[in-house]
């Protein structure tokens, strides 16, 4: 892949300084202390985790691309203490005190990042300004008052979460239609792009080797007479332990067909804004943006004073497919573009410099994990729904205690061993995943037009937990 296809993928990797690095494939048969598969985030924050623990140990890392080619390098650049479900979700899968550990953790490792990044020189625009959620319909504003008095049940104060009026809410960030809003201080934004080659370039200092180019098809567990073994294209590396950290794409690997589904996540962004339109905006304090609909939506204000914005909605593939063609250029980037323009009026004139997409994981249950079975030597880390570029840190925190047998607080967290079951086969997944995507937006669209809950919301609730 030449850098112009390459720099088409995102805004992200279109910002990097040129010509973009391109590391060795392997080179035949192997044997390592850790192979790690995937050099997303979860995969670099592993072999950085364990190098930092242990720099004797032989980390591998094995990409079929390159370096932030997948999610790690087009997602939206939050750097969010928080999973998917928040503090409910938390609480309600491992009960309240293992729910509260959990959150009190990944919001914790938003500063834990900040420290790697500052400590290893990463220029990927790190700033702590945390994240302001506008309400724009009376659910909405319900919703987070709701969430707001959840919080103070668990022991979370304003400096977590604080509930905005109208005019503070404005004073964030100058959208349309605002009613209230909340500000969430545990995050960041991030260039993603650069966080993620920059921690490449950390975990080889640190003396990990990272190689690109080189295809995974099958992981296999040790047995009596066998190491652990990744069978590539290039040869077969054996390990005494192998890290799945495949995200999205674990779809490709043998057996795993079902285990996470890909879903897009679309995002555009604009031309750089002089500073008079940003006066109108706000955004001072770099603070990445939302509402409080059902369809996801998320932005940011770039390093180099652009809008960053994303959300979901377009239909998952059939058989779990991923298209290029649907990251580039969709209708879903025509709606995205119009949401903007709506929420931001400020920018309406502005122009659309970059269109992309990608995939995110999604597990049966929605909840994400991290684990290692000893006595096959396999583990693995993933399902953030979309959540992961904080997550993924503490995942490589933990499956670095794990691998070491560092007995830490990281390896008692609940989503230590959780194993999510299989998606259904088709055409059962693609039905009930487009028809919740359908439902998602006919809530929103009835809470807007009549600002009261939709009785449908029980139902999509029901449905992702």
């Amino acid at each position: 892949m030449d850098d112009a296809h390459l720099r088409s993928r995102s805004l992200w990797l279109d910002q990097l300084d040129g010509p973009i690095r391109r590391r060795r494939p392997l080179t035949g048969p192997t044997d390592v202390d850790v192979a790690i598969v995937g050099a997303g985030y979860t995969g670099l924050w592993t072999a950085y985790s364990l190098l930092q623990a242990d720099p004797s140990i032989r980390v591998l890392v094995i990409e079929r691309e390159v370096v932030g080619f997948g999610a790690s390098g087009r997602n939206g650049g939050w750097c969010v203490g928080e999973l998917a479900g928040g503090l409910h979700g938390a609480v309600a899968a491992a009960g309240p005190e293992a729910g509260v550990a959990m959150t009190r953790a990944i919001m914790d490792t938003v500063d834990e990042v900040g420290r790697t990044v500052a400590d290893e020189g990463i220029d990927c625009g790190f700033v702590r300004g945390g994240v302001i959620r506008v309400a724009r319909t009376v659910p909405q504003a319900d919703r987070q008052r709701a969430e707001v008095d959840a919080h103070r049940r668990h022991g979370f104060g304003d400096d977590v979460l604080r509930l905005l009026d109208a005019d503070e809410a404005i004073g964030h960030m100058a959208a349309s239609d605002v009613l209230s809003g909340v500000l969430y201080a545990p995050a960041a934004r991030v260039q993603p792009a650069r966080l993620a080659r920059g921690l490449a370039d950390a975990v080889e200092r640190l003396g990990g080797t990272i190689v690109e180019g080189t295809t995974v098809r099958e992981i296999i567990g040790r047995t009596a007479t066998s190491s652990a073994r990744v069978m590539t294209d290039l040869g077969v590396v054996r390990a005494d332990v192998v890290v799945r950290a495949t995200e999205a794409y674990t779809r490709d690997l043998v057996g795993h067909r079902r285990t996470m589904v890909p879903l897009y996540s679309l995002m555009v962004a604009t031309e750089p804004l002089p500073a008079d339109v940003w006066d109108g905006i706000g955004l001072r304090g770099r603070e990445t943006f939302a509402d409080d609909r059902r369809m996801v939506i998320y932005g940011q204000r770039t390093t180099d004073d652009r809008i960053a914005f994303g959300g979901r909605g377009a239909p998952y593939r059939y058989g779990s497919g991923i298209d290029a063609a649907t990251e580039a250029s969709s209708g879903v980037h025509e709606g995205i573009v119009a949401t903007l323009r709506d929420l931001l009026p400020a920018i309406r004139d502005a122009r659309i410099t970059h269109r992309w997409g990608g995939v995110l994981a999604v597990p049966r249950d929605w909840r994400p994990s991290v684990g290692l079975d000893r006595s096959t030597g396999l583990a693995w880390a993933g399902g953030y729904v979309g959540e992961g570029v904080a997550a993924t840190n503490l995942a490589g925190r933990t499956l670095a205690d794990l691998i070491v047998g560092n007995d830490s607080d990281l390896v008692s967290l609940p989503w230590v061993g959780h194993r999510s079951r299989r998606w259904e086969p088709e055409p059962l997944r693609w039905t009930a995943i487009n028809g919740a995507l359908r439902v998602a937006g006919l809530v929103d669209d009835v809470e807007q037009r009549t600002q009261r809950t939709s009785r449908l919301a029980s139902v999509l609730d029901r449905i992702v937990g």
